[in-house]
């Protein structure tokens, strides 16, 4: 039994959700509707309708496979079609109670979760924001090998934190050991004798001891909430490594596409306040583009009614996302020709147009709130050459500063970056 469905062309459907697309209203010269636009309109409304009676259909068909004693392999599918199904349909909950059970019990890589375009207006809700919290705490019921890549990119990132652990168990345990056969001698100095110890003696090396597991123990723990708050970190970035951006020649890639190439600077904030930074950019373009900067729009609001990322059919992961190694991948398969390289950069131009904008807000959103600034306030934030945030700020960024802070692309500080 092959689990799978393939939905027909959605993408005019999906981005214009049966409006007008035409920028006039669909109205001619003289005020009337043109026969053409009319036409145009009834034609998308309809296509939007027959979409949403093949998901119909689509999702009856998946809930039937997992009645029909599936293997695994089918099952797993089964469960993330129908996710993509529900997620279509704009059912966040069943949409996530469908891929937790793909996750827990059929052992579907998160990964396939982040990269899926069919996902992206499922990746803008609440509810993939707690699917990814269960998968980064990982555990024997969720998202195992999830963390355990994190727990990878974290130990490369943060390489002697082990090694810092294996001193602090073992001193903590000569202290404990050391403090057991202290005590009777504590005892027998209280109680006093001819061959009793010295009291301020043994209760000195009580007191070192004691306050040696106390400090190696708090160690260890700061370690741990501090690998815990990288691990939030590194799922952060890679949640904004996979998403989609619009070129200067209409090709939709996604952000790790552009590692190595870019220095994205994410300008979000009311319309009018983002339009007047791209106009002060312009004033430095040329050295702003010498440093390899690419701005990145984001309007606050247009989420919710902006066009969503093109279609490619329930379960088939994007080609645009097959470019650069990241988790849950596996590297060959990801990795990127020298020559489909160059001509992505020579794709790249000065300014870039965000795709799926609700989930650029939920992530640049999330980052507020980590960062401790009220989500919604104008803030830009830069990334590295590597794709991690180098920093941000609230309100524009002074481009001034920008391009006296940021070196040359082929400057050595700008190759040690990358």
């Amino acid at each position: 039994m092959k689990v799978e469905a393939t939905v027909v062309n959605n993408d005019d459907a999906s981005e214009s959700g049966g409006e007008d697309v035409s920028g006039d209203g669909g109205k001619d010269v003289n005020g009337g509707e043109s026969n053409g636009e009319s036409g145009k309109r009834c034609q998308l409304k309809s296509l939007a309708m027959t979409t949403m009676e093949v998901v119909k259909d689509a999702l009856a068909e998946f809930e039937t496979a997992l009645t029909l004693d599936p293997n695994p392999t089918e099952a797993q599918a089964a469960l993330y079609n129908k996710a993509c199904c529900h997620a279509y349909r704009g059912e966040g909950k069943k949409a996530a109670d469908c891929l937790r059970t793909a996750l827990r019990e059929y052992n579907l890589k998160f990964g396939t979760i982040l990269n899926d375009p069919d996902l992206a207006s499922f990746r803008a809700l609440p509810e993939f924001k707690e699917l990814q919290e269960e998968a980064r705490l990982g555990g024997e019921d969720i998202g195992y090998s999830f963390r355990r890549d994190l727990k990878l990119i974290s130990e490369v990132q943060a390489p002697f934190r082990g090694v810092r652990r294996f001193f602090y168990v073992a001193f903590s345990a000569a202290a404990g050991i050391s403090l057991f056969f202290t005590i009777p001698r504590l005892l027998r100095a209280i109680n006093g004798g001819d061959d009793a110890p010295d009291v301020w003696e043994t209760v000195g090396n009580a007191a070192i001891n004691l306050g040696g597991i106390i400090v190696l123990s708090a160690l260890f723990f700061w370690d741990n909430k501090r690998e815990e708050e990288q691990l939030e970190q590194i799922s952060q970035n890679e949640t904004l490594s996979r998403l989609p951006l619009r070129l200067s020649t209409n090709r939709v890639v996604e952000l790790v596409q552009l590692r190595d190439t870019v220095r994205p600077v994410i300008l979000a904030g009311k319309k009018e306040t983002v339009s007047l930074a791209i106009q002060k950019a312009e004033r430095f373009r040329t050295e702003l583009l010498r440093r390899g900067v690419l701005l990145v729009p984001v309007i606050w609001g247009e989420g919710s009614k902006a066009p969503q990322m093109d279609k490619k059919g329930f379960g088939t992961p994007s080609k645009a996302a097959a470019s650069l190694p990241s988790i849950g991948e596996d590297f060959e398969k990801r990795a990127q020709s020298i020559t489909a390289k160059s001509k992505l950069k020579a794709e790249v131009r000065f300014r870039a147009e965000v795709v799926s904008p609700a989930e650029w807000e939920r992530w640049i959103k999330d980052q507020q709130i980590s960062e401790g600034v009220t989500p919604g306030e104008d803030v830009y934030i830069i990334l590295r050459l590597d794709g991690r945030v180098r920093r941000s700020g609230k309100g524009m960024p002074d481009w001034q500063q920008i391009v006296k802070e940021l070196p040359p692309m082929e400057a050595l500080l700008s190759k040690l970056e990358r």
